[in-house]
């Protein structure tokens, strides 16, 4: 095999500057998503059928086409569309967002739905109001059970942010091509690139589980 990591051993510094475009795309989006969906979920569980619609529509919207093309629309046609030009960030991060809002609304719903109907009754009796419910006792609930699911969509965001290259934003991924075409070599930066990525999964499943562990012991 015609390897030759040495060539690559200069640029490595630079792919790992794309750590901080990756991990800002991320993070971003999934704190986010995660209010986006939950506005989503409370939405779909309302009695408000106009609203209920169209956040059903939004849902299969987003969870029916590619997010490449989400992404490059969001990019390439806001310019065109509103006259602002957005920036490749905040073109991450608002696609990002949009998607796995409509993602993590659905897994928030199930979550919500499987709180025991007990808990609900019992809010109802003590005359505690909706949102104070919803806020107070629910959701922390259901979170907890839909914690496995959450950190599921977030390594999917994690490695989906890869996407973000297309429209040239400096991540992990980006930086890898650049020293492709600079070295004339596929292998070795995308192996760091993969490797890296691999490291900040194990990273972040690691610590999804001592968060589990914990939880599980405040039962």
């Amino acid at each position: 095999m015609n390897l030759d990591f040495a060539q690559i051993v200069p640029y490595i510094p630079f792919i790992l500057e794309g750590i901080k475009g990756t991990l800002l795309v991320t993070l971003i989006s999934v704190v986010l998503g995660f209010f986006w969906g939950s506005i989503l979920a409370l939405i779909k569980i309302s009695n408000v059928k106009v609203l209920n619609w169209l956040a059903v529509v939004y849902t299969s919207v987003f969870r029916g086409t590619p997010l490449i093309l989400q992404l490059t629309f969001v990019y390439f046609a806001t310019p065109q569309l509103t006259g602002y030009n957005i920036s490749q960030l905040e073109a991450a991060v608002l696609t990002f967002t949009l998607n796995s809002g409509a993602y993590i609304s659905e897994t928030i719903r199930g979550g919500i739905l499987a709180v025991d109907k007990g808990q609900w009754e019992a809010a109802k009796a003590l005359g505690v109001p909706y949102h104070r419910m919803m806020l107070d006792i629910i959701l922390p609930q259901a979170v907890k059970n839909i914690l496995p699911a959450l950190v599921n969509e977030t390594i999917a965001l994690l490695k989906e942010s890869a996407l973000v290259s297309t429209i040239g934003l400096a991540d992990i991924m980006q930086n890898a091509n650049v020293v492709k075409g600079t070295i004339f070599r596929y292998f070795e930066p995308y192996m760091i690139a993969g490797i890296l990525y691999y490291v900040m999964v194990m990273i972040l499943t690691w610590v999804a589980r001592v968060l589990e562990r914990r939880m599980r012991l405040s039962d």
